[in-house]
């Protein structure tokens, strides 16, 4: 056996909960004294029993741990983790329902927190990347001036940011040079206005010339890039298993998967259809979300089928 394959074979299998609530805040615990890394913050969770179910095992553990019964759970991310104590591989659920308060069980003290702002310190180490996924929002909008024009659109852009639109990607190929530029920083202008955050598609020059906050990269660049660009937020399209991994590899933030339905723009194009969807990316470590023929009533269909949310070309300003 191979020294991977006997790592993955002894892998602790753990299931672990990012319990929010509505303001985004989510709980986490302080590893007690006498365990590994007391006093380390946590996700609460424990250990998958042999043929227990993850989900099961996630209620299991709530009810143990926090005194609190698992009403709506999403499948989120795996997070794969060699401590010096163990080799772990965490199964991420967003708890959003529950009932009862929690409480610790053991005399663990608890924490409610905020993704950009958390207080508590220190964190595990296998849980910076989590940190750092969930302050990403469900929705990610792609800008569409061709349609109704570039500044018709950018009032439709600022009513969507004005009612908590969160993640803009800039893709117009329509416009030439000077004219994607002037609409770039404009659409960068009105996101920072609204505590929002921009990324452009397929140039990195582009995105530094317009304060953007990244890059969207496109599949065929996945293919082209050696190392992560040098930018604060990275996503890129990927349509297969195989361009999921090259994302995953590279280091991208974020991945867009589709298309899942049909679209508009291509009616009878054949998407992946949800199923398919979640298939590939189950077990997938970065946050994904289902892009083609996306309305904002698929969201709740997304999360359950292991997305991070929908992006959406018409729906974000509908």
């Amino acid at each position: 056996m191979s020294a991977s394959r006997a790592v993955t074979a002894r892998r602790i299998e753990v299931a672990a909960a990012v319990i929010q609530r509505p303001d985004g805040s989510f709980l986490l615990g302080q590893r007690p004294a006498g365990k590994a890394y007391a006093g380390y913050w946590e996700f609460p969770g424990g250990k998958i029993e042999p043929e227990e179910a993850p989900l099961a095992a996630l209620a299991r553990e709530l009810h143990e741990e926090l005194g609190i019964g698992l009403e709506r759970a999403y499948p989120w991310l795996i997070r794969d983790y060699d401590y010096e104590h163990a080799v772990v591989r965490l199964r991420f659920f967003r708890v959003v329902q529950w009932s009862g308060v929690p409480h610790g069980k053991e005399n663990q003290r608890f924490a409610w927190q905020l993704p950009a702002a958390v207080e508590v310190a220190p964190l595990l180490p296998a849980n910076a990347p989590i940190m750092r996924a969930l302050q990403l929002p469900p929705i990610y909008g792609i800008t569409h001036a061709a349609g109704p024009g570039v500044r018709a659109f950018l009032g439709r852009l600022e009513r969507s940011l004005a009612s908590g639109l969160q993640l803009v990607q800039v893709r117009e190929k329509e416009l030439p040079g000077n004219e994607l530029r002037r609409f770039a920083g404009e659409v960068v202008r009105l996101a920072h206005a609204h505590g929002a955050r921009v990324l452009v598609n397929g140039s990195v020059e582009l995105a530094r010339q317009a304060g953007a906050d990244g890059v969207h990269l496109t599949s065929a660049q996945l293919a082209g890039f050696t190392a992560r660009p040098p930018l604060e937020l990275v996503g890129a399209s990927c349509h297969d298993a195989g361009e999921l991994a090259r994302a995953a590899e590279l280091g991208v933030d974020f991945v867009v998967l589709g298309p899942v339905l049909s679209t508009p723009s291509h009616p009878g194009a054949v998407g992946l259809g949800w199923e398919k969807f979640a298939t590939l990316v189950k077990d997938y470590t970065v946050p994904v979300y289902a892009l083609g023929g996306m309305k904002p009533s698929d969201l709740e269909m997304a999360w359950n089928r292991g997305a991070h949310g929908i992006s959406m070309m018409r729906g974000a300003w509908s």
